[in-house]
C-alpha cells in the first residue's frame, strides 16, 4: 500500500530520533526551498527542486551513494553533495527504527555534475574514519524473463507482457545458437521507466506467476556497462552476433573484407558471436554499416562497436554486476545452456550458471596449450607467486587474496535444504579467522546451488565482493 508522509514538525512518528534532529531537517528544508517526502521507505529531497520547469533529467544524472552511517541524514548530507552540482532529487533509503538503510540516491541535474560527484566524493572521508562509496547509479529498465517456451515468437512474448505488466516498451528475444526457428528461451522486457519495470518485477517475482503454462524466472537484466563517448570514438573492432555455430572465422573474414578487401586485421569468434578486428576505425564503421542485418549462411546478423574492458578492472565490474554485451576480454565459464543467460547481448558462455542465476565469472585464463618437450627444465613455484589473471575459478581467487592479505586459508562450512520440487539446494558460508578488526568474518550468498561446485565458487564470489568494498583490503 502506498504511505507517503510529508515531514512536519511533528516528525511524523519515527522519521528522526529526536526534536533537535527534525528541527536541522525543516532548517535545510527552509533554507533550500526543497520540498521533502518520506514514502515506501525512501524520504525524498526535491525531485523537483524549487522553480524547476521540463521533464527530469536524462538518464546518467544519478549517482549511488554507500556506506553511509547510519545516524547521518540529509541536514550533513545534502551540503556534501551540493559541492559536484544542483541536486534535482536526494533519496534517502530508510529503515522504520528512523535509522538510514546506509544507502542513498543523488540525481544532478546533468551528466557533469553526477560525473564530478563520482571524481570528488567517492572514498570521501565523510565523519572520521567513514568513507562513503559513490559510483554512477544504472536506471535500469529492463527485466530478465527466464523458462519461455522456446518456439514462442517475439510478438507472441511481447503481447502477453503487455497483458500482465503496464509500461512495457519492447521486447528482446534472440533465436537459438543452433537452431534459428526457435528462441533461447529467454527474453528481455523494456519497460518505459525504471519504476514500471520494478513494479512489473514485483508482480512476477513470487514464483508462482506462469505464461503458457509455465512457470518463469524473473530477475533484472545485468545492465550494460556505461563506456565514455571519447573512449567509444577509438573503437575499431566490431561485436557480431547470431552467428550460425558452423560459420568459421575464415567465412566471417572473407564477407567483412567484400566491401572493401584488406580491412579486417583478424577475427575472433567464439560459439554463435565473434569480434572483428579493423586496421582503421573507419573501416570498421563502414563495415558495420554495411553489414548490419546481412545474412551469413543464412543467419541474419547483428553488428555493433564492441565496447573495450579495462582489464585491471574485470573482477569489479564482474562483482558490480556491469559486463557489456560485447566485450571481448571477459570469456569465462562455458554455459551449456543458452536458457539462463541474464545479461542483454552477452554470448552464454561468459558466466557461469548456478541454479538458474547468473553468477559473476573471473576474467580468462589463457587456456592455450603447450607441447612438453623432452628435456624442458621445470621450475617448482607456489602457487602465491603468480599474478591473479592466472586463476579462473573465484575460490583459487579467494584462496590467494587470502595469502595476500596474510591471512589464514578461507573455510568452507556447507549447509544444505530442500525446494519444493524436491530437490537438495546448496550453499557454503565462508569464514575468514584473520578478521579481527571488528569486520564482518563470514560471508554467505543469498542463492542456493544445486551442485557442490557451483554453490562452493558462487560463496567464494559473494566473499571477495564484500572483502573488495573494503578499501583496507587489497585485491
Amino acid at each position: 500500500m502506498h504511505e507517503e508522509n510529508k515531514v512536519a514538525p511533528n516528525g511524523c512518528g519515527k522519521i528522526r530520533g529526536s526534536t533537535q534532529n527534525e528541527a536541522a531537517l525543516l532548517a535545510l528544508m527552509e533554507k533550500t526551498g526543497y520540498s521533502m517526502v518520506q514514502e515506501n521507505g525512501q524520504r525524498k529531497f526535491g525531485g523537483p527542486p524549487p522553480g524547476w520547469e521540463g521533464p527530469p533529467p536524462p538518464r546518467g544524472c544519478e549517482v549511488f551513494v554507500g556506506k553511509i552511517p547510519r545516524d547521518m541524514y540529509e541536514d550533513e548530507l545534502v551540503p556534501v553533495f551540493e559541492r559536484a552540482g544542483k541536486i534535482y532529487e536526494f533519496r534517502l533509503m530508510m529503515e522504520f527504527s528512523g535509522e538510514n538503510r546506509g544507502y542513498a540516491f543523488v540525481m544532478y541535474t546533468t551528466k557533469e555534475e553526477a560525473q564530478l560527484a563520482i571524481k570528488i566524493l567517492n572514498n570521501y572521508e565523510i565523519r572520521p574514519g567513514k568513507f562513503i562509496g559513490v559510483c554512477v547509479s544504472l536506471d535500469n529498465c529492463r527485466l530478465f524473463i527466464g523458462a519461455i517456451p522456446k518456439e514462442k515468437k517475439k510478438e507472441e512474448i511481447l503481447n502477453e507482457m503487455k497483458k500482465v505488466t503496464e509500461g512495457v516498451v519492447d521486447v528482446i528475444v534472440y533465436p537459438n545458437a543452433t537452431d534459428k526457428t526457435k528462441n533461447r528461451g529467454f527474453a528481455f522486457v523494456e519497460y518505459e521507466s525504471h519504476r514500471a519495470a520494478a513494479m512489473a518485477r514485483r508482480r512476477l517475482i513470487p514464483g508462482t506467476f506462469q505464461l503458457w503454462g509455465h512457470t518463469i524466472q524473473v530477475d533484472w537484466a545485468d545492465p550494460e556497462k556505461e563506456v565514455d563517448e571519447e573512449t567509444m570514438q577509438r573503437v575499431k573492432v566490431l561485436y557480431v552476433r547470431n552467428l550460425m555455430i558452423s560459420t568459421t572465422e575464415d567465412t566471417i573474414k572473407a564477407e567483412f573484407n567484400k566491401f572493401k578487401p584488406g580491412v579486417v586485421e583478424r577475427v575472433k569468434k567464439l560459439r554463435d558471436y565473434a569480434f572483428v578486428h579493423f586496421f582503421h576505425r573507419d573501416d570498421a564503421i563502414a563495415a558495420m554499416s554495411v553489414m548490419n542485418g546481412k545474412c551469413i549462411d543464412g543467419a541474419s546478423i547483428e553488428v555493433t562497436l564492441a565496447k573495450p574492458v579495462n582489464k585491471e578492472g574485470t573482477w569489479k565490474q564482474h562483482f558490480n554486476g556491469q559486463i557489456s554485451p560485447g566485450s571481448e576480454n571477459l570469456l569465462g565459464f562455458p554455459n551449456k545452456e543458452d536458457g539462463h543467460q541474464k545479461s542483454l547481448g552477452k554470448p552464454a558462455s561468459l558466466s557461469v550458471r548456478l541454479n538458474g542465476q547468473q553468477s559473476p565469472g573471473p576474467p580468462e585464463v589463457e587456456r592455450c596449450t603447450y607441447s612438453f618437450f623432452p628435456g624442458i627444465k621445470l621450475t617448482p613455484i607456489s602457487m602465491y607467486s603468480l599474478k591473479p589473471s592466472h586463476f579462473s575459478s573465484a575460490a583459487m581467487h579467494l584462496d590467494y587474496f587470502c595469502n595476500k592479505n596474510n591471512w589464514a586459508p578461507p573455510e568452507y562450512y556447507l549447509y544444505s535444504t530442500t525446494s519444493q520440487d524436491g530437490k537438495i539446494l546448496l550453499v557454503y558460508k565462508v569464514l575468514i579467522p584473520s578478521i579481527a578488526d571488528g569486520s564482518q568474518s563470514y560471508f554467505m550468498p543469498d542463492k542456493l546451488c544445486t551442485t557442490v561446485e557451483g554453490a562452493k565458487e558462487l560463496a567464494a564470489q559473494f566473499t571477495l565482493l564484500h572483502l573488495g568494498k573494503h578499501k583496507r583490503f587489497q585485491l
